[in-house]
């Protein structure tokens, strides 16, 4: 029988600072992919969209000089570093009326030097209409790894006909999409374009397609994100935005349904070891933290 004596340390005391250096070096050693980050300096930002990422810091001026510290790729693996994230997915945007514009290429230029660096590419369906053509391009030439698209930034229903050969190619090349849902607090959003229901006919149409909802219906429709996810096996919730401490609020079964949910950050303008560390205190399982910190997200993003 293992027990105190036959480990070295002494009965008692020695015994449970072993067990507990034993388990911090087990959770040192799991995968922690933050699923959603933007880059910290946009070609153009919106005013809304400015002021709510600028609030985190203690002036304008400030989050500037951030911006500008931030936007080396080196810095921002540093920080990761820092974090103890092992992976970033950064997400495109182009979204002129509501939040601002960081578009594919930016993206790829910034994580093209990391494996580390997971780079998601974006479409707007008013400015490109040949998002199915595109696509592949973007995921051969570039090393896209997914796509992020923004129902209620650019007033779009996500199950709108006019997308069917974007999710088309994108089921064939096996990429995953995530979309924004639930509400938002920037000029010209339009919240109806994001409710989760919406998704049950994407994933009716485009069974094995991986469906990733940002922010898990936020505000009024947290039920209809946890349906979707409950009734589709390609449908997934990133905890973007939302308090870890509330979570099992909203969703009191995450543990039961762990295998569906992914962390996220909406990083710059939020603490990403402080989540990463909420998230680690819930009262679940550990390997229920575990899929959701990482190891859902990597079978979603097919990292070894």
């Amino acid at each position: 029988m293992v027990g105190p004596d036959n480990l070295g340390c002494k009965t008692g005391e020695g015994f449970c600072d072993y067990m507990q250096n034993t388990k911090e070096e087990e959770i040192l050693k799991k995968t922690v992919i933050d699923f959603h980050v933007h880059l910290s300096e946009y070609e153009s930002f919106c005013d809304t969209a400015f002021a709510w990422f600028a609030q985190a810091f203690p002036s304008p001026d400030a989050y500037q000089v951030f911006c500008q510290k931030y936007k080396q790729p080196e810095n921002f693996l540093s920080l990761m570093d820092e974090n103890e994230v092992d992976y970033s997915v950064v997400l495109a945007e182009v979204a002129p009326l509501t939040t601002g514009v960081a578009t594919n290429e930016m993206v790829a230029d910034f994580c093209k030097g990391s494996p580390r660096l997971i780079p998601f590419c974006t479409f707007n369906p008013y400015l490109d209409p040949n998002m199915a053509a595109i696509l592949p391009a973007l995921v051969k030439d570039f090393g896209f790894k997914g796509v992020k698209l923004y129902p209620t930034y650019n007033h779009f229903y996500p199950n709108d006909p006019v997308l069917y050969p974007l999710y088309t190619v994108a089921e064939k090349l096996a990429v995953p999409i995530l979309f924004h849902t639930g509400s938002s607090i920037f000029k010209n959003s339009r919240i109806k374009y994001g409710n989760p229901i919406l998704y049950d006919d994407v994933a009716v149409d485009f069974p094995d397609l991986k469906i990733v909802m940002a922010h898990g219906g936020r505000g009024p429709w947290y039920d209809e994100a946890y349906c979707m996810i409950r009734l589709h096996k390609n449908v997934y919730i990133d905890v973007t935005g939302l308090p870890p401490g509330k979570l099992l609020t909203y969703f009191p079964d995450m543990e039961r349904f762990a295998d569906k949910f992914v962390f996220g950050t909406d990083w710059p303008n939020v603490d990403v070891k402080k989540n990463i560390d909420a998230m680690r205190n819930l009262p679940m399982a550990t390997a229920a933290i575990d899929k959701i910190l990482g190891e859902n997200a990597k079978r979603i993003l097919q990292i070894d």
